[in-house]
């Protein structure tokens, strides 16, 4: 496979959506596989080898819950992308279902089924150990936002280290472009302070760790417009970005997830807030879901 073919086959992965809810177990699994190759070490594993790993990272990265079905990425990812660029191996009997019929956990793990990518793709990494670094920006591009991005590849054990290499190297790749006027416009809108617990530190004329969320991702097709958009503290960005809590647009309070919990002085300051209004925008309206 050309280098081409294999970027296109990964910009194909599939991630399932209903509404703003977006599970990317896919995604997760190839870039937890990424790091095992750029480590060298085998690639292809059986699922019980990674069965523990890749369900604290869909745990962690997902949606609340959804570690519980990480055999489904194990096992779709070789049917659900055109370009074959993961393998499974195994019994007939297991292997030869229907594409539908997924096997369970315990049967992954009883009949000790292995996957990794395709030795077209594997081939593809060891002759040309950059691409590894320019899947994984694309994936992370197309399915997290920026906040996630370090944590996600400290997880896997993923270096971008060599990334420009990778973007030097001819591909084109085209990516939906942002606004750049939409951070100033949002911290503008909420008069440069954190709409959830007020933080506002400058620096002169400068903010310090003040940013503009996006309230739908902007991964997830989110609109570079103020009523998507909330004036968050660093803190409360990242942690709003992976779920722990969110806004009700009904009234424009805060709401933490159930799966939250905290004991000290910091955690216990977060989890007050559960109830509590944001602070209002002073242009362009109060935010909505978009």
């Amino acid at each position: 496979m050309r280098r081409t073919q294999i970027l296109h086959a990964f910009d194909g992965i599939r991630v399932w959506q209903q509404g703003d809810k977006r599970a990317p177990h896919k995604s997760l699994l190839v870039l937890l596989a990424l790091g095992r190759m750029q480590r060298g070490e085998s690639p292809v594993v059986e699922f019980s080898q990674i069965d523990t790993p890749l369900k604290n990272l869909i745990n962690e990265f997902g949606p609340s819950g959804a570690g519980q079905n990480r055999h489904f990425p194990f096992w779709h990812l070789a049917t659900d992308v055109d370009g074959g660029i993961w393998s499974l191996t195994g019994p007939p009997s297991i292997l030869q279902r229907p594409r539908g019929s997924t096997p369970t956990l315990t049967e992954l793990r009883q009949h000790h089924i292995a996957g990794g990518f395709s030795a077209d793709v594997q081939a593809a990494f060891q002759h040309d150990p950059g691409l590894i670094q320019e899947v994984a920006r694309r994936i992370l591009d197309a399915h997290f936002p920026e906040t996630l991005h370090t944590d996600i590849l400290e997880a896997v054990g993923l270096s971008l280290a060599d990334n420009n290499m990778a973007r030097s190297a001819g591909t084109e790749y085209k990516s939906r472009n942002r606004d750049p006027q939409f951070r100033e416009r949002v911290l503008r809108a909420y008069e440069y302070r954190c709409c959830v617990c007020g933080y506002d530190l400058r620096l002169g004329q400068q903010t310090i760790g003040l940013e503009a969320a996006h309230i739908k991702w902007f991964q997830a097709g989110g609109p570079d417009v103020e009523n998507n958009g909330l004036a968050l503290c660093a803190l409360h960005h990242k942690i709003f970005d992976l779920g722990a809590f969110t806004v009700d647009p009904s009234n424009f309070r805060v709401v933490f997830s159930q799966h939250v919990a905290g004991h000290n002085l910091t955690g216990q300051t977060l989890l007050s807030r559960h109830g509590s209004e944001i602070l209002p925008p002073t242009k362009s309206g109060v935010p909505t879901q978009p």
